[in-house]
């Protein structure tokens, strides 16, 4: 009779178990970190070749590689608005909900976003950063 009841129990375990975990892999919220974004800030050169760097005026920090889309270089050191995609985003949105939640807890630590952004368009908005 014991035996009956523990494995009646074992399987209720992992039926919730397993609900909890399809709950979770369900990402439908509407402010994914992983869409289209339009970033206002400063475009630097950051190390050498094709590497820049975007720095917004929220504080973020965006790391940019050029591609033949996008001609980056004839805007370094003016502010300008760049639109486009979080590259790795899964990998982003956690390191992003993991610095959020240690925030939360009580850490002191720099919440402001830095991830590698796929960039598919730049406009220029000012001649230098400083405007």
């Amino acid at each position: 009779m014991t035996n009956k009841w523990s494995r009646l129990l074992l399987c209720v375990v992992l039926v919730a178990m397993t609900s909890l975990w399809a709950a979770a892999q369900d990402d439908t919220s509407s402010n994914s970190k992983g869409e289209v974004r339009n970033i206002t800030g400063c475009l630097t050169k950051s190390g050498t070749g094709n590497e820049y760097l975007l720095t917004g005026t929220d504080g973020s920090t965006w790391e940019i590689h050029a591609n033949n889309s996008v001609n980056l270089s004839d805007h370094v050191g003016q502010k300008v608005e760049a639109r486009g995609v979080v590259a790795h985003d899964k990998t982003h949105n956690m390191k992003e909900d993991a610095k959020q939640m240690g925030n939360d807890a009580g850490m002191k630590n720099n919440t402001s976003e830095h991830g590698h952004l796929k960039v598919t368009s730049v406009h220029k908005l000012g001649e230098s950063c400083e405007q």
